[in-house]
């Protein structure tokens, strides 16, 4: 899988996640962690944002005056934001007085969504352990860093500690060899790759990506690999670090990291090889982010709202693509097309480009950058019987507001195209090579 590695491979040869844990625990024990072995670690970076704020809540009851330390302690706030109601305000509050107190980096109502600030600055680093209360933050594999979302009791106890307990996880390989076709996007492949998996077939794994075709993806495109992983129930991912890994980061954050991978030799519970080549646009269909069909397939279906945004899009290159297959039309009225930038960072970058006036013209209506309609509490929420096609990682019944509405799942040029259209459409239609 050509990862690169800067350490000479121990006897017995690692994974990617048992290379990490063996270099962050703290507990002693063997020196090369075993899957299904209990470790005790201390993370390099971390954060927490405002669906997860009682973690805050809970330290303070401690009756701890002073964080623990154990690296860069990273809120936002991203769900809720700008705030639906006292409750969530009364949140916010509580998480800027929080973060005054004790010295967070905090990022509020409006600055995007916490994984595009936290990977977009180029904090996480190739072989770092960063732990975050969000089931996403297996995101963070698209810069090599191992990523593992935690719940807000053993959050709380990272802040008083700076330690945290892990499962050490059984690594599953997935090769993506050939090319991508033009109009393919890495969440077609994601979603093909979820059809064979399932959303149980990684539970509490470890996802490997590599292959020749993970080269030709920028890192927004990896970052959607690394984010659906957690759809198949994966604990952690990663994706093969290169030049592109490390060039992303030293213009993020002026330093170039050494590389980090696994072993040559390393030991996998499963190894999946998928062809690119002849990919088509994909969709997932209600209610599962595992129901993927193409795109050319369901043309026939009708619908009343698109979304592009959350963790999983809404990054320059998604609005380029969108801005593309819109410009100098609009939108039905019948549709309902929203737009919510990943980060400040990106829509004012999109604005420059000209990207948002393309979209406003065409119809778009754009809301903060957050996670919006796909955390399904105050923007876009779905009415009974609406069908929406989003960028987002998850279809379930309710996901997006009423039980009652369908959801569909693709890439941002398929959401564009549809919503130029009014219903389910290939976006090869209108990009032409």
């Amino acid at each position: 899988m050509n990862q690169l590695t800067t350490d000479k491979p121990m006897a017995t040869p690692m994974t990617f996640v048992q290379k990490v844990l063996a270099r962050t625990r703290v507990d002693g024990g063997s020196s090369v962690p075993e899957p299904g072995e209990i470790v005790q670690a201390r993370p390099d970076l971390s954060f927490t944002l405002d669906a997860d704020a009682e973690c805050l809540v809970r330290f303070e009851e401690l009756g701890i005056d002073t964080l623990a330390g154990g690296g860069r302690i990273v809120a936002a706030m991203d769900h809720y934001a700008p705030a639906e109601s006292v409750r969530s305000a009364n949140v916010h509050r509580l998480m800027r007085q929080f973060a005054k107190r004790h010295g967070l980096e905090l990022f509020d109502v409006g600055a995007g969504t916490t994984h595009q600030i936290i990977v977009e600055r180029g904090y996480p680093k190739p072989g770092n352990l960063l732990i975050g209360t969000d089931s996403h933050t297996v995101s963070y594999g698209c810069l090599g860093t191992c990523g593992v979302p935690v719940g807000a009791t053993d959050y709380t106890a990272y802040l008083a500690t700076g330690e945290i307990w892990l499962r050490v996880p059984e690594t599953i390989q997935v090769v993506l060899e050939g090319s991508f076709p033009h109009g393919v996007y890495a969440k077609d492949a994601a979603h093909v790759v979820l059809r064979k998996l399932g959303t149980d077939g990684a539970i509490y794994k470890a996802i490997e990506w590599g292959g020749s075709a993970i080269g030709e993806l920028s890192v927004s495109e990896r970052f959607v690999l690394a984010n659906l992983s957690v759809e198949m129930g994966a604990k952690t991912a990663y994706i093969q670090v290169d030049d592109v890994t490390l060039d992303f980061i030293a213009q993020a954050s002026g330093t170039r990291p050494e590389p980090f991978g696994p072993d040559a030799d390393a030991h996998y519970a499963a190894k999946h090889v998928f062809d690119v080549s002849a990919l088509v646009p994909q969709v997932a269909a209600p209610h599962s982010p595992a129901n993927a069909m193409a795109v050319e397939d369901v043309q026939d279906v009708t619908i009343d709202q698109a979304f592009i945004g959350t963790c999983a899009s809404g990054r320059v290159e998604d609005l380029a693509v969108a801005s593309r297959i819109l410009e100098g039309r609009t939108v039905p009225s019948s549709v309902r097309l929203i737009v919510a930038p990943a980060s400040q960072r990106v829509y004012l970058q999109a604005l420059e480009l000209g990207y948002i006036k393309t979209l406003l013209q065409a119809g778009a209506i754009f809301i903060p950058p957050g996670c919006g309609p796909c955390a399904g509490i105050h923007e876009g929420v779905l009415g009974d019987d609406e069908v929406a096609v989003s960028t987002g990682s998850r279809n379930f019944r309710g996901r997006m507001g009423s039980q009652k509405a369908q959801i569909y799942l693709g890439s941002a040029a398929t959401v564009a195209a549809s919503a130029r259209t009014g219903r389910l459409t290939d976006p090869r239609e209108f990009l032409v090579a």
